[in-house]
C-alpha cells in the first residue's frame, strides 16, 4: 500500500449463474444436483461478509449512502414505480402505493440493521474457480440488515431455485449465521419475506429500466420469474 501498488487476479469466466445454466443442459430435474453443495458453500461464506466484515468496515465512505435506510429503500421503491410499472404501463394508484411504501420500508426498519450488506449478492456476481468460490461486485455495499442478501441470492430471477431448495439454503444460512451472531429463528422469518420483496422490486426496477428504457431485450427475460417470485 505504501507504494500505491495493487495487485489484480482473472478469476476466470464461470459465474455462479453460468454454472447453474450449463448444469441444467445435463441433469435432469428442477434444479441440478451438482450444484448444491456449490450453492450450500456459498451461502456459508456470506455471513462472514455480513457479521465480521460488518465489523471492520468503515461505512462512512459507503457510497451514495452508508446504510440501506429508508431513503435508500425509498430509492429501490420508486425505481420499481417508474422504471418498471410506469414503463410497462401497469395502472396503480399512486397514493395508495406510496401508502404501501411507507408502511413497508417502516416494517423493515425494525429489524437488526448493524451489519454489512453486500447489496448485489447474486448469481452472476460469484466466480467459481478453484479454490473458490470468489465474490465481486460489493462497492455498492452499506450497513444493513442480514435479511437483503440472502433474499438476494436465493430469489435471484433467472436462476429460478425451486421453494423446497430456497429452504434448505436459507436453514444451511441461519446454522452458519448462528455460529457468528445470536439469531431470533421466527423472527429472522417474519422479516426476511418482506426483505426478499423489496429486493424483487429493486431487481424488477432494473429490468424495466434496462429492457424498457435501454431496450436490452435480454433483461425483460427476467420478468415472468420475477412476477412469479412477488
Amino acid at each position: 500500500e505504501s507504494r500505491g501498488v495493487w495487485l489484480a487476479e482473472d478469476l476466470g469466466d464461470t459465474t455462479l449463474f453460468q454454472a447453474l445454466s450449463d448444469a441444467r443442459r445435463s441433469e435432469p430435474g428442477a434444479f441440478p444436483p451438482s450444484m448444491l453443495g456449490v450453492y450450500e458453500r456459498v451461502v456459508e461464506i456470506l455471513p462472514r461478509f455480513q457479521v465480521e466484515g460488518g465489523r471492520v468496515i468503515d461505512f462512512g465512505v459507503a457510497y451514495p449512502r452508508a446504510a440501506f435506510d429508508q431513503q435508500s429503500m425509498m430509492w429501490d421503491l420508486n425505481y420499481f414505480k417508474y422504471h418498471f410499472l410506469k414503463l410497462a404501463h401497469i395502472p396503480f394508484n399512486e397514493q395508495r402505493l406510496e401508502n404501501d411504501f411507507q408502511r413497508l420500508t417502516g416494517h423493515l426498519l425494525t429489524a437488526d440493521t448493524r451489519h454489512f450488506l453486500y447489496r448485489d449478492f447474486q448469481s452472476r456476481n460469484i466466480m467459481l474457480r478453484p479454490p473458490g468460490p470468489w465474490f465481486l461486485d460489493y462497492q455498492g455495499g452499506r450497513r444493513g440488515a442480514l435479511h437483503y442478501d440472502i433474499a438476494s441470492l436465493l430469489f435471484d430471477a433467472k436462476a429460478d431455485i425451486p421453494d423446497d431448495v430456497r429452504q434448505h439454503l436459507l436453514d444451511r444460512y441461519l446454522s452458519a449465521l448462528a455460529k457468528l451472531v445470536p439469531i431470533d429463528a421466527p423472527r429472522f422469518h417474519e422479516m426476511y419475506r418482506s426483505y426478499v420483496l423489496i429486493r424483487i422490486m429493486q431487481a424488477m426496477g432494473a429490468h424495466g429500466y434496462r429492457g424498457f428504457y435501454e431496450r436490452k431485450p435480454r433483461f425483460l427475460e427476467s420478468v415472468p420469474y420475477a412476477a412469479r417470485n412477488v
